[in-house]
């Protein structure tokens, strides 16, 4: 098991939005290994996110559909020649296992922050 990490405070965790939203698309993206590009719906706006979990799974439109977690405030960072608005949530990739969407346990609005 991995080691915690150096303790935050909470005007620190306050910082991260993480809101749940449907994903509506998975689009490949040709020249990348692990990239996959999301179109996903957060209620009152959509963003387009690049999720590297093109390896990870065998069919990545499998996650089509589904509400997972985001970050939503991160700065857009420019991958393979897109924009990248936020990160998917998931769960086990920095332990070595075969990662899983956090996802909530049932349905709710999209936009709906966690935390």
């Amino acid at each position: 098991m991995a080691k915690v990490k150096d303790e935050i405070t909470l005007d620190d965790l306050y910082k991260i939005d993480i809101r749940v939203g449907t994903i509506e698309s998975v689009e490949d993206i040709v020249d990348s290994d692990k990239l996959v590009e999301l179109l996903v719906d957060f209620g009152d706006f959509k963003r387009s996110i690049l999720a590297g979990i093109k390896e990870e799974r065998e069919d990545p439109q499998e996650i089509q559909g589904k509400q997972a977690l985001f970050v939503v405030n991160l700065a857009p960072k420019k991958m393979f020649g897109r924009l990248s608005h936020g990160m998917l949530f998931d769960i086990g990739y920095e332990d070595g296992i075969i990662p899983v969407l956090a996802q909530p346990e049932k349905e709710v609005p999209n936009g709906v922050r966690a935390g």
